[in-house]
């Protein structure tokens, strides 16, 4: 049986409240809605993913990233020449050199027999391919080299770089001179609070094997340093030792140096914090750089170097 007008003038009446109640909330769920896209993006900004990178600041104004890796083999050259009591200016050109060769990476081809950082040929008499393709060796193969050109101090990037490559591109290196000197002078210290990076976080393999890794890669790169590995699991460097007779001013240059080359290479070693000269940088900080140390504050002596 059909329903009468009364029942019908009712039913109407319940589908325009409910209409009614719908466009008044809509608001309310827009707001819900937007509300809950920002707090993703806020996460997202806070919590999300690192694009990891290695930053070196060459002025206030200039600043030159290199990938975690690379810096990994910049800090090497860096740790190389500083053994072997060379200028910045050698590491400034070993670096250029090696991102022109190798964009920084040890890679097991090249233009006919050439490999590693610095595209060495075995043919030409760099060494073996197994040695070439040593990092430690091929840089001090370079260095060599270098050392033997004798005004090479003084002379341009890429004139010095070229007298002991030989390319085919003689002028290509003064294409990477400024990222070069950037990174060498964090590296060698003359830069302070200049060079960091921003890396993932660490795993729990990663923390327990840190100070183990880092006591290795001291050895290889600086050959000779005074570090120690205290309870807490941290390592205690003392930079001064690069230097013999070296002075207040040594050692916190010496300190920046270490205190840089171990941010450098953190991606490697697993590293998450680092204090030198009264500053220390924290894997973890949203921050960027260096910023005022607050846990070894007082305890460090002049050139000391806390790694963990």
């Amino acid at each position: 049986m059909a329903a009468g007008p009364r029942a019908g003038t009712r039913a109407a009446q319940r589908r325009r409240r409910r209409a009614v109640t719908l466009i008044l909330g809509l608001p309310l769920l827009l707001t819900g809605a937007v509300a809950g896209v920002v707090a993703v993006l806020e996460a997202l900004e806070t919590r999300g993913p690192i694009i990891e990178r290695c930053d070196a600041m060459l002025t206030k104004s200039v600043r030159f990233s290199l990938a975690p890796d690379q810096a990994d083999n910049a800090a090497l050259l860096a740790a190389v020449a500083l053994h072997r009591g060379l200028p910045a200016r050698a590491a400034t050109i070993a670096i250029a050199t090696a991102f022109q060769e190798s964009k920084l990476r040890n890679i097991d081809y090249g233009d006919r027999d050439s490999l590693g950082l610095f595209q060495q040929r075995p043919s030409q008499g760099w060494g073996t391919p197994d040695q070439v393709m040593n990092p430690v060796y091929a840089t001090n193969a370079f260095y060599d080299a270098l050392v033997s050109v004798v005004d090479y101090r003084t002379l341009p990037v890429t004139e010095a770089a070229q007298r002991v490559q030989r390319s085919a591109f003689p002028n290509a290196y003064a294409d990477h001179e400024q990222l070069a000197r950037a990174f060498a002078s964090g590296l060698t210290g003359y830069s302070r609070d200049a060079l960091w990076c921003h890396l993932r976080g660490t795993t729990g393999e990663e923390r327990a094997n840190a100070a183990a890794a880092v006591l290795a890669r001291l050895d290889r790169d600086f050959v000779t340093i005074d570090a120690t590995l205290r309870e807490d699991g941290s390592v205690v460097v003392d930079a001064r030792s690069l230097l013999a007779g070296a002075d207040a001013e040594d050692a916190s240059r010496l300190a920046w140096a270490v205190g840089q080359w171990a941010v450098a290479t953190a991606s490697e070693t697993g590293v998450t914090r680092v204090a030198a000269d009264g500053m220390a940088w924290d894997r973890a900080s949203r921050e960027t750089g260096w910023l005022p140390d607050d846990d070894e504050a007082g305890t460090l002596g002049p050139g000391l170097v806390v790694i963990r």
